[in-house]
């Protein structure tokens, strides 16, 4: 498949593509900053049965679809291009799919399916310039490989961790550099410069990045339990700060800033440096805080900010509240629990986010949240997050009225639990355990159809609530 995104597109001046060029500091659209809600775009995705929903066939012989864990649409597609989205599943392919808006009658473009992994992949990521992609599986190793070749042919193979390689992520700087986190509780650091291609070892380690898990009472003592390091559950680079990275853990709130800027070794060295202690952590758990746990919870997913938002982490933790973090400091904004007056803590009553299979995304012009759903609600969620953190900035004024700005707006139209999410240009996907893929779009037109005949519409579209 081509994942040439270059392709540009004249576009409306719908309500849609003028507060969106606005949030992206597009000139000629809106130059005056004006503290408008988006929730009524965000009111009207639509996603149609027909020809946006794409099913994830299994390699088995004894099951029709396999589910898809997780998601990430290339930098072109958020730049404007064409919709290439990379989807990863639970046996361990990708499929390459062309998203892109096509007509009820047209035929689904030809994808591209790659069995990499002999057991599931838990996140997938383009490289910075789309041209490779990186795979994180429960086999313990992170693949390689050129998108553009439609034959199973891994560049490199990285083997680091002793557990699930959990998330992965390229430094936005170097196309040769990455991460990776997994549930031994390691942090790898790869440069792919580094070897002579296959299999590969990393540059630097991370040890016990977020602690160990407190000794077993009740053990004899000639059998010594050995504490088990806490999972790594994101690991991100900050646009800001290249040589830095931070990493979420499955056992608390806590963020840690961990500094690369140490000697790397040369391109023939075999040796793996190692760093000890992070430059700097979270001074207080937000998640401590809950008025309903009171106890520490882990975080499921880590995005960074930008444009509006930037100098921002959002964090999704398994008390079903998203949480906000500056950078670099990672002290957390957010307060003990959401309410109208607080624009620093996302929840909605309907999501749940107690499984680390959920995860966020954030919009290209950094001004829209997206999250998956735990349980069997088959449902995501979007957060207008733009006046995040601002003081005497509320939801804000509603294009034509939206309702309470501190509710989500829910998708609604899959079963099972919703994973992975992640944005393109003027649309979202969600993943879900039936072994789909659907896509979001703002359609007015659509929504409105729903609205007037709701019994007619939903045997085609599935609309936002």
């Amino acid at each position: 498949m081509d994942v040439d995104a270059s392709t540009s597109k004249q576009s409306r001046r719908t309500p849609w593509r003028m507060m969106g060029a606005r949030a992206m500091g597009r000139p000629g659209l809106s130059s005056q900053r004006v503290n408008f809600s988006t929730r009524p775009i965000l009111q009207a995705f639509v996603s149609s049965h027909k020809s946006d929903v794409y099913k994830c066939q299994s390699q088995d012989e004894d099951s029709y679809l396999t589910p898809p864990y997780a998601c990430a649409y290339t930098h072109a597609a958020k730049r404007g291009g064409k919709a290439v989205l990379a989807v990863a599943t639970e046996q361990g392919t990708v499929h390459i799919l062309d998203t892109s808006k096509r007509n009820d009658w047209d035929y689904e473009p030809q994808r591209a399916i790659l069995p990499l992994h002999a057991n599931g992949i838990f996140d997938v990521q383009w490289s910075p310039r789309d041209t490779h992609i990186a795979t994180a599986s429960g086999d313990h190793t992170t693949v390689i490989f050129d998108p553009s070749h439609t034959i199973n042919n891994p560049l490199h193979t990285l083997r680091g961790h002793a557990s699930t390689v959990k998330c992965v992520t390229w430094d936005p700087t170097n196309e040769a550099l990455l991460s990776t986190g997994g549930r031994d509780g390691g942090i790898c650091v790869w440069d792919l410069r580094a070897g002579d291609g296959g299999e590969m070892h990393p540059v630097m380690k991370i040890e016990a990045a977020h602690g160990k898990e407190a000794t077993p009472k009740g053990k004899r003592k000639f059998k010594v339990a050995v504490p088990a390091a806490r999972t790594v559950t994101s690991v991100v680079y900050g646009e800001e700060h290249p040589y830095g990275l931070v990493s979420s853990g499955s056992f608390d709130g806590i963020l840690r800033y961990w500094d690369l800027r140490q000697p790397t070794p040369s391109r023939r060295a075999k040796t793996t440096r190692s760093i000890k202690e992070p430059l700097f952590v979270s001074q207080t758990d937000p998640t401590a805080l809950n008025e309903t746990s009171r106890r520490p919870r882990g975080l499921a997913s880590l995005v960074p900010g930008s444009g509006p938002t930037a100098g921002l982490l959002f964090g999704l933790s398994t008390d079903s509240q998203i949480y906000t973090y500056h950078l670099p400091t990672l002290s957390p904004l957010s307060s003990s629990s959401p309410s109208p007056h607080n624009n620093t803590t996302f929840s909605d009553e309907r999501m749940q986010s107690n499984s680390f299979y959920v995860r966020l995304g954030l919009s290209p012009c950094g001004r829209w949240l997206a999250s998956g759903c735990a349980g069997q609600r088959g449902s995501a969620f979007l957060w207008d997050v733009e006046n995040t953190g601002r003081i005497g900035r509320g939801p804000g004024i509603a294009l034509g009225g939206g309702g309470d700005d501190s509710k989500a707006v829910e998708l609604r139209g899959q079963s099972g639990e919703v994973g992975a999410v992640d944005w393109a240009d003027g649309c979202v996907a969600s993943c879900a355990d039936d072994g789909t893929v659907r896509v979001w779009r703002p359609d007015i037109e659509a929504k409105r159809m729903c609205e007037e005949d709701p019994e007619s519409a939903k045997w085609d579209w599935a609309c936002a609530n």
